[in-house]
């Protein structure tokens, strides 16, 4: 039996106060909104093979929000944003986030523009193009991917996009010992994995820190893990 309007809400409601994400009751309706309008269009268009309200508040909500804490700046970019995870949820509970969702499929980026059209968000452009060959002005200042590619292929096509002192984050399951060892001569470097508890997920997540080697950081050597709850200030 599918899962009330009341129990989701209560169940998202749950999930970020354990993620320690503040938001307003405005920005949880837009949510669901944006929750709905995914159901929607996945039944024709296909946009994830998660079918389950519940399971798409855990694996698609809560998962993206759970790096909030970590985003560096104000610019933020969404590396093959497919339905829009993290970037729209992001930019819904972070208001003062400017937000570009990359994305090179256009039935995607068309859904991705309808969203951003229905919830109103200002803050939000979508950009239909493979991101190895966007160009914008002005670079980012965080880069985020939860389906993209292994490390050294988000790296390559997408770390020009990166400004200076930037950070790319990595979405990943268990803990991506070979894709780690595979960036010993790149010219970014892991400097952070932070293991992700995500209410309602029982699956093992990590949200993988990258930076240019020439801003100074260290490279990761062994797991680096912080404090579970994710409730951290941007890692400069």
């Amino acid at each position: 039996m599918a899962a009330t309007p009341e129990k989701l809400e209560t169940q998202l409601h749950a999930g970020l106060l354990e993620l320690g994400v503040d938001t307003t009751e405005t920005q949880r309706q837009n949510l669901f909104k944006y929750l709905r309008l995914v159901q929607k269009w996945n039944a024709v268009h296909n946009l994830t093979g998660v079918r389950d309200a519940e399971v798409m508040v855990a694996r698609h909500l809560l998962d993206s929000l759970s790096a909030t804490g970590l985003i560096f700046g104000t610019r933020l970019a969404d590396i093959g944003s497919g339905a829009g995870f993290p970037g729209i949820p992001l930019a819904v509970v972070r208001p003062d986030l400017s937000v570009t969702l990359v994305e090179s499929r256009k039935k995607k980026a068309a859904f991705l523009v309808h969203v951003v059209a229905e919830l109103k968000l200002k803050n939000v452009r979508v950009v239909c193009q493979r991101v190895e060959h966007y160009r914008p002005r002005e670079k980012f200042d965080t880069l985020a991917s939860r389906a993209f590619a292994a490390l050294t292929e988000y790296v390559d096509k997408s770390g020009h996009l990166c400004a200076a002192g930037g950070r790319l984050l990595a979405f990943k399951g268990v803990y991506p010992e070979a894709e780690i060892a595979g960036m010993e001569q790149n010219t970014f470097a892991v400097i952070k994995v932070h293991p992700v508890c995500v209410p309602g997920l029982k699956a093992q997540r990590h949200i993988v820190v990258l930076s240019r080697c020439d801003d100074g950081r260290e490279r990761h050597q062994q797991p680096t893990f912080t404090d579970n709850s994710l409730n951290l200030g941007p890692d400069q």
